[in-house]
C-alpha cells in the first residue's frame, strides 16, 4: 500500500492486519493488542452491530472510556458503513441526553439513556465470525461533540467519508511504525484523530484510561514514545510532578511534542522549551472543524513569544465586527477558510456556522503581525465588558498563572449593577498563597481595569484532562455560590 492509496477505514484495518499482523497496534497498561487481534475483534463486533440493525449512514454513539474497546468499536462501525459519534461517559445524564437528542443515533454503546434509541452496555460479539466483512464506506468518518466553553451541545460532523489517506498523518510528524501517545480522552478530537491516524500508518498507539503525570512520564520512557500530544493542563501537571518528586524525565526518544486546545502560559511554555528542546516543541491551533490550522516550532516561538504560528493548511485573517480585515497588531475575530471557493469541511448539528463570504469564525479573537503570525487573545463569547472596557479572560488567566503559587485560573464576568459586569477569578493555589498576594502581584501585571475585583481560591483542578474549561458553568456556579441576582 502506498501513502496515496485511499481505502475505507474498515478495509484499511484489514490491509494493515495482513501486512503487520503480529506488530503491536495498541498498548494500554500491561495489555498489548496486535493489528491482527484488533482486526478480528473489530470484525466480530461489526457483525454484532449489523445484527443490532446498524448499517451504512447510521450513527453509533460511543459512551466508552479510553481503551482498546473504544478503538475496536470505531473500526467496527466503519466496517458496516456506520458513523462513530463519541461522547464522554462521565457527562451528567442530562448533558448526555441533550447530545443524543441532536445525534439521533441508531445505536448507543456504553450508556443507558432513556430515549427513542437502542442502548446497549455490551454486545455479545465473542461468538461472531472474525473474518473480514465486505467493503463498506461510511458517509462521514466521524461526528464529534464540541469541546468549546459555552456549555451548549453542538456536534461537528466531518464532511469527508471513511476513505482516508494515511499521508494526512504526516502533518503531526507521525511516521510508519512509530510510537505515538495522546493521553487525553478519546471523545475529544485530537486524541481520537491521533490514535486513528497513528493506526493508519501502522504505528504503535499508547492509550491511557485517564491522564496521570506519573503514568505519562512512565509511558514515554518505557515505550520510547516518538510523538507526544498534550494540552497545557497536562504540561503543568507533569512539570509540578517532576518538581515535587525530583524525578528526571528521559525525553530522548521524543521527536515531536505537540500542545494545543488551550492557551499556554508563557512561563509553562518556557519550562517545556527547556525540558524537551525548542526544536522538538510544537504548538497547534485550529479546532475540530479543521478549516485551517496553524503551527509553530519552539525555535520560531522564541523569536515571537505568544504566537501560534502561520497556517499549515487553509487561510486565516483577523476582522472587525463588520468583517473588515484589520491591520497587523489589532485584535479582532479570527476568520478562516480552506481555500478560495472550497466548501466547508464540516457541518454543525445543533448550531449554525458564522460565515462571511466563504470565511468562517468559531468565535476566537486574536491578532496577526506583519509577517502573518497569529496571536490568540480569547473567545468572543467569553469576553467580559466591565464599565465599557473589553477584557479578555485568557489574558487575565495567563497573568495569574505566572504567579508561582497559582496552578490554574478561570476568569469570568459576574453581574454588577454599576459596571454591568465585574471581573471575578477562581484560582487554584498551592502553599500559603492568599488573595492579598494575588492582588499585589496582579497590580504589577495588568492595568487596573483588567485586575479581578473578587477572588475565590480553591485547591481542585479547574480544567479537565483535555485542558478544557467551561467558563459559562463556572460563572453560573459562582453566581449561585455568592447568591448574586442575574438581574443585578
Amino acid at each position: 500500500m502506498t501513502p496515496d492509496d485511499l481505502q475505507p477505514l474498515g478495509t484499511l484495518l484489514t490491509t494493515l492486519a495482513q501486512e503487520r499482523g503480529s506488530s503491536t497496534a495498541l498498548v494500554m497498561d500491561d495489555r498489548a493488542v496486535t493489528y491482527l487481534q484488533l482486526e478480528q475483534d473489530a470484525n466480530r463486533l461489526a457483525r454484532a452491530f449489523a445484527e443490532a440493525g446498524l448499517g451504512v449512514g447510521d450513527l453509533v454513539t460511543l459512551g466508552l472510556p479510553n481503551g482498546p474497546e473504544f478503538v475496536t468499536a470505531c473500526f467496527a462501525a466503519w466496517k458496516v458503513g456506520a458513523v462513530p459519534q463519541p461522547v464522554s461517559h462521565r457527562l451528567p445524564v442530562r448533558e448526555q441526553q441533550a447530545i443524543l437528542e441532536l445525534a439521533q443515533p441508531r445505536l448507543v454503546l456504553g450508556l443507558d439513556i432513556d430515549g427513542p434509541w437502542t442502548c446497549v452496555t455490551d454486545l455479545a460479539a465473542a461468538d461472531q465470525d472474525d473474518s473480514p466483512l465486505p467493503e463498506a464506506v461510511s458517509p462521514r468518518w466521524k461526528i464529534m461533540t464540541s469541546g468549546g466553553s459555552t456549555g451548549r451541545p453542538k456536534l461537528i460532523a466531518a464532511v469527508g467519508d471513511s476513505r482516508q489517506n494515511p499521508a494526512s498523518a504526516a502533518m503531526l510528524g507521525l511516521a510508519p511504525g512509530g510510537v505515538v501517545y495522546s493521553p487525553g480522552p478519546m471523545y475529544h478530537n485530537t486524541p481520537f484523530v491521533t490514535a486513528i491516524q497513528g493506526l493508519m500508518l501502522g504505528c504503535t498507539v499508547i492509550l491511557s484510561e485517564r491522564f496521570s503525570p506519573e503514568l505519562t512520564v512512565d509511558a514515554v520512557e518505557k515505550h520510547r514514545v516518538e510523538v507526544l500530544l498534550l494540552v497545557p493542563t497536562m504540561m503543568s501537571r507533569i512539570s509540578a510532578y517532576l518538581e515535587e518528586t525530583g524525578r528526571s524525565f528521559d525525553t530522548s526518544s521524543l521527536k515531536m511534542v505537540w500542545h494545543m486546545a488551550a492557551k499556554c502560559p508563557e512561563w509553562l511554555k518556557r519550562q517545556w522549551l527547556d525540558l524537551v528542546g525548542p526544536e522538538k516543541l510544537y504548538e497547534l491551533y485550529g479546532g475540530t472543524e479543521l478549516v485551517s490550522v496553524t503551527a509553530i516550532v519552539g525555535t520560531d516561538w522564541l523569536e515571537r513569544p505568544g504566537s501560534v504560528g502561520k497556517p499549515l493548511m487553509g487561510e486565516m485573517r483577523v476582522c472587525d465586527e463588520d468583517g473588515v480585515e484589520l491591520p497587523p497588531g489589532e485584535v479582532g475575530e479570527i476568520y478562516m477558510r480552506s481555500g478560495e471557493g472550497l466548501p466547508l469541511p464540516f457541518d454543525y448539528i445543533g448550531a449554525d456556522a458564522k460565515v462571511r463570504d466563504g470565511w468562517i469564525t468559531v468565535g476566537d479573537l486574536g491578532s496577526m503581525d506583519a509577517d502573518g503570525f497569529l496571536y490568540i487573545s480569547d473567545r468572543r463569547t467569553d469576553m467580559v465588558v466591565a464599565g465599557g472596557q473589553n477584557i479578555y479572560p485568557a489574558e487575565v488567566e495567563g497573568a495569574l498563572e505566572r504567579h508561582p503559587g497559582v496552578v490554574g485560573a478561570v476568569v469570568v464576568g459576574l453581574p454588577d449593577a454599576d459596571l454591568g459586569q465585574r471581573l471575578h477569578a477562581v484560582v487554584q493555589v498551592v502553599g500559603d498563597t492568599d488573595e492579598d498576594a494575588l492582588r499585589t502581584f496582579m497590580a504589577d501585571e495588568l492595568v487596573r481595569y483588567k485586575q479581578p475585583r473578587s477572588y475565590h481560591l480553591v485547591t481542585e483542578m479547574l480544567r479537565d484532562d483535555a485542558g478544557k474549561v467551561r467558563r459559562s458553568a463556572w460563572r453560573d456556579a459562582e453566581i449561585a455560590r455568592l447568591g448574586i441576582s442575574v438581574t443585578a
